[in-house]
């Protein structure tokens, strides 16, 4: 075991890398946390999974869609004014969404609210992943920042959910939604007091082409394969809370993407330590076959305390593909686009976040609950076959 965590610990007491990595960590933290809140509390307010995974996916799309365009204002005047603008404004915008929810004003104006709230992102994760690639020079450094940040950002998925379902059980969703939206604010106010914005650094100078990253096919197929990653995991996101409030136990929600997320922060713990000769390509491929199978068993196990353990190693294989992928991104992107091309990265996971819970709340309402876990196959299945025809 020590074997394990004795590299980190070194890592860590490198100059405010520990510091860092507790910022990013509690920075993240809210999107977790109002994913689920936001689902929970429009599902009771609007009355089913397909009208509130809808507007959650327009929530994370919208967000998708406006960080490629906040990469590139951040790659020419900094990261600050985007950062302070934001920050204060999506707060607001959130407690909208609330308000029109309760106040029953109707479903085009939640729907419009939660779009506009999403078009005014923090850019807190994309800055925070290209401050690893700003802090550490080495492939090595990198390597191990990119699996302790998959890690953090599991444990985040992990902490932030099961926050939410003790919410839900001991007060409401309300509640729920309201302390989301409060942590959002002060993950703002966190990050733009820390050292963060010291270590960013001025994007290369030259001729930029107005399609920035998009020009190289190699990182558009990356994007891609990003979307459809994600785009399964926004399926777990509805599907284990409408597995829970099947079983007329609201509270489950939060325990199932919790046990998800603890599974993939060791897969990902692993996965930085790990020393293979496989290429990042190969390991990529693999992670996303492994993935293939916690699918499988969902649709043809429902019972509680197999779905409990599916849930929790369907994780392992997670984070290893997130890290590699993100590896694989930022060894590819050119130093002139090194913030808007992790920014079009998080368009297509955000976007693909969003499209998978849209999914999966029509697919509920329309079929099935195991419906959603077969489509889930399905996609990592076509995704796995690209990856291994990509590393030949």
């Amino acid at each position: 075991m020590r074997r394990l965590y004795q590299p980190y610990l070194d890592f860590l007491e490198l100059p405010d890398v520990a510091a860092l990595f507790a910022v990013a960590a509690f920075a993240r933290m809210p999107i977790s946390m109002t994913a689920l809140a936001l689902t929970l509390y429009l599902r009771e307010t609007l009355g089913d999974f397909a009208k509130a995974g809808t507007v959650v996916g327009c929530y994370f799309i919208a967000m998708a869609m406006v960080s490629p365009v906040l990469g590139r204002l951040i790659d020419r005047i900094g990261p600050r004014w985007p950062l302070l603008v934001t920050g204060w404004l999506q707060p607001l915008v959130l407690s909208a969404v609330f308000f029109t929810a309760h106040w029953q004003l109707g479903y085009a104006w939640v729907l419009s609210t939660a779009v506009l709230a999403g078009l005014l992102p923090p850019p807190l994760t994309t800055l925070t992943r290209t401050l690893w690639r700003h802090r550490f020079s080495s492939d090595g450094e990198r390597r191990m920042a990119y699996a302790l940040d998959s890690v953090m950002t599991e444990l985040n998925f992990t902490l932030g959910p099961a926050l939410i379902g003790v919410l839900v059980a001991f007060a409401n969703t309300s509640v729920a939604l309201i302390v989301a939206i409060v942590c959002n604010f002060l993950a703002f106010v966190m990050f733009i007091n820390s050292r963060a914005l010291a270590y960013w650094q001025a994007g290369a100078k030259g001729e930029r082409h107005w399609l920035g990253p998009l020009t190289d096919g190699r990182l558009v197929v990356y994007f891609c394969l990003g979307f459809g990653l994600t785009f399964c995991l926004g399926l777990f996101e509805v599907s284990y809370p409408a597995y829970a409030l099947a079983l007329a136990s609201p509270g489950f929600s939060g325990l199932l993407i919790a046990l998800n997320g603890i599974g993939s922060a060791l897969g990902g713990a692993f996965y930085g330590i790990w020393h293979s000769n496989k290429s990042l390509e190969q390991q990529f491929a693999i992670a996303l076959s492994v993935l293939i199978i916690p699918f499988v068993l969902h649709a043809w196990f429902p019972q509680l305390p197999v779905f409990m353990v599916v849930a929790f190693c369907g994780g392992l294989a997670v984070a290893p593909a997130l890290t590699s992928l993100t590896l694989l991104t930022t060894r590819r992107a050119p130093a002139l686009y090194a913030t808007e091309a992790l920014t079009w990265s998080a368009t297509f996971i955000i976007s693909g976040l969003g499209t998978g819970m849209a999914a999966a709340g029509y697919c509920i309402e329309t079929w099935s609950l195991t419906s959603t876990f077969w489509l889930g196959a399905g996609v990592v299945a076509t995704m796995a076959l690209c990856a291994w025809l990509m590393k030949q």
